[in-house]
């Protein structure tokens, strides 16, 4: 007892200076964000207006930018050219150059800055979010600030940990040896990015790849180029916060043509969005042989067992399916219940989604807003029309308020769809809107084999009061990401990759996996004991090569890897007398013959 106490007495003042030391608030200067444009376009009032068809954006190399939600006019940014995207690259690579000897310090001292940004402007940024992308702002808080600051958390914690040189075992025949594996960065990291959550799709590549000593060029959709460029400016403060180069973060608008020369230029891609550019992006950067992290969407499967407390799954049900009217990220398209269930299930949710009320999200307290893409809401109607003639059944919508004429097909009803099954377009493409389609199943067994009738391979979610079961059932589905009596909870856990299979795409971001895909992976081996011991080629195998080269092989490889101890030892009998003996060279011997 007498030596522990000393011991224990160490550790108790240790733990109490740490939290004395946690009180401490950090040195985290301020920084001043132009939001005079932002502010000044929500004072004004504008004309509603529809946006010209795409291809006239195209052919005037504007981006058009307004307000899905009302249809109100932002203004525009310019599509980038090819040679302007290359220019672009070229300021960034120069840029690297001098970050890539930043210290760690200096990195999450950039980190800490804007997460003191973040915390103090959730609403503004909550705000542009909303207005571009037609998004509540319940759901921009969620998706655009929790996340965000939870991956800046992380990374001040533990990023360095997992950038620094990770030792290996060096094996039987390399004990004399130490190894290790480096993590160096790529160079430029491309991004191109989705409009669904405009500041999260942006600063999630750009932590990482920053924060492991790239720089990034990021293309943003030209659905949210209007949020994305102001998005910029707050990135671009806190690299001048902490003297970081200029051009180290790059934000460029444009069209297909602008992402096509972004990708021929860097030195790795990651891409957010849908399968059909996703496979685009891959042949393009084919011909430079770049890797690729491609995140392509999902139609993830929420699994509801008997076993469950109804009500309760059916709120979490409800928000995974509706969430900002498609704006959710990796949304539960089909929702399989247990028989024995089915009934109680369909009552709660449709009970919940008939309180829903959607509309303009800064017009009021709705639920849901609208949809940013033009056009999609079609797509959706055709989708449940398919289902509809297959046999299928609305039980339940919600309601709508306040919505200007102009925008009237901005918004889509939440719908919750009953009957339905995998014959039905609903049940197989990915919507990526507030539509809810319910089948039952019978076993465990039938249930997998629904999920994993599918082409996309995202994420899954599986509701058991048997936590045991609900585990099975989900590691039995093909997919990147599961929850386990809940949904979309593996976001929030910025230490897990994030990814999918299948034509959810490939490789990973967030998470260890996805910091060091920023990094070209270098394996190093040295000496142990340098200069006291070094590498020497044994005599028999020295050029000339001995003719007892192979035996003395044979031996060697029987005493390192041999399973018998007896054999091994017996082989190192040989090859010592081999090392001793004076042997001569085997192209000598020919000759002689």
């Amino acid at each position: 007892m007498a030596f522990w106490w000393p011991l224990l007495v160490l550790a108790f003042a240790y733990a109490i200076c740490r939290f004395l030391f946690m009180l401490i608030p950090p040195n985290v200067p301020s920084i001043d964000v132009d939001v005079s444009e932002v502010l000044e376009d929500a004072n004004q009032t504008q004309d509603f207006i529809y946006i010209p068809p795409r291809r006239t954006q195209q052919a005037d190399r504007k981006v058009q930018c307004y307000e899905p939600a009302t249809m109100k006019y932002l203004g525009y940014y310019p599509a980038l050219t090819p040679a302007e995207v290359k220019e672009r690259v070229v300021q960034a690579r120069k840029a690297q150059k001098i970050w890539a000897k930043s210290s760690f310090k200096q990195r999450r001292q950039f980190l800490r800055i804007l997460l003191n940004y973040i915390i103090k402007h959730q609403q503004l940024i909550c705000e542009v979010s909303s207005r571009d992308t037609g998004k509540t702002m319940v759901d921009a808080s969620l998706g655009e600030i929790m996340t965000t600051c939870e991956k800046i958390t992380w990374l001040l914690s533990e990023g360095e940990r997992w950038l620094k040189p990770e030792y290996r075992s060096s094996g039987r025949s390399m004990l004399h040896k130490k190894s290790k594996v480096e993590f160096h960065p790529l160079g430029v990291i491309g991004a191109i990015v989705s409009w669904n959550y405009p500041f999260h799709n942006i600063f999630n590549p750009m932590l990482a790849a920053v924060f492991s000593g790239n720089s990034i060029v990021i293309k943003v959709s030209e659905h949210a180029s209007w949020s994305g460029c102001f998005y910029h400016q707050i990135i671009q403060s806190a690299l001048a916060a902490v003297g970081a180069p200029e051009n180290l973060v790059e934000v460029i608008t444009g069209f297909a043509e602008t992402g096509e020369a972004l990708v021929s230029s860097v030195d790795k891609v990651i891409f957010v969005g849908s399968p059909g550019v996703g496979k685009m992006i891959m042949r393009n950067a084919a011909d430079k042989l770049i890797p690729v992290t491609l995140e392509l969407g999902g139609k993830d499967a929420f699994i509801v067992c008997e076993d469950v407390d109804v009500d309760h799954v059916a709120h979490i049900a409800v928000r995974a399916a509706l969430q900002s009217s498609g704006q959710n990220c990796a949304g539960a398209e089909r929702f399989y219940v247990r028989r024995e269930i089915y009934s109680s299930f369909v009552s709660a949710v449709t009970k919940i989604v008939k309180s829903v009320s959607a509309g303009p999200p800064l017009a009021g307290k709705y639920d849901m807003g609208a949809i940013c893409l033009q056009e999609h809401s079609e797509k959706l109607e055709s989708l449940v029309n398919d289902a509809l003639e297959k046999g299928a059944e609305i039980v339940a919508r919600g309601s709508f308020g306040n919505i200007g004429e102009g925008a009237v097909d901005q918004f889509f009803p939440p719908t919750v769809i009953v009957d339905v099954n995998h014959t039905m377009k609903l049940m197989q493409e990915e919507a990526f809107g507030p539509i809810m389609p319910i089948m039952k199943f019978s076993t465990d067994e039938e249930v997998v084999k629904l999920a994993n009738d599918s082409k996309y391979g995202l994420g899954c979610a599986v509701f058991s009061g048997n936590q045991h079961r609900a585990k099975v059932i989900a590691s039995q589905i093909h997919c990147g990401v599961a929850a386990i009596n809940d949904f979309a909870s593996n976001y929030m856990c910025q230490s897990l990759p994030f990814g999918g299979v299948k034509h959810s795409g490939f490789g990973r971001f967030a998470g260890v996996e996805g910091l060091r895909a920023c990094c070209l992976v270098k394996s190093v081996v040295e000496d142990r004991w340098w200069p006291f011991i070094k590498t020497k080629i044994p005599k028999p195998i020295q050029y000339p090569v001995a003719e007892n080269g192979f035996e003395f092989q044979e031996s060697l490889v029987e005493v390192l890897y041999g399973l018998n101890i007896w054999d091994r030892l017996r082989a190192l009998v040989n090859v010592l007398k081999m090392l001793t003996e004076q042997n001569p060279p085997a192209n000598s011997m020919r000759r002689n013959d």
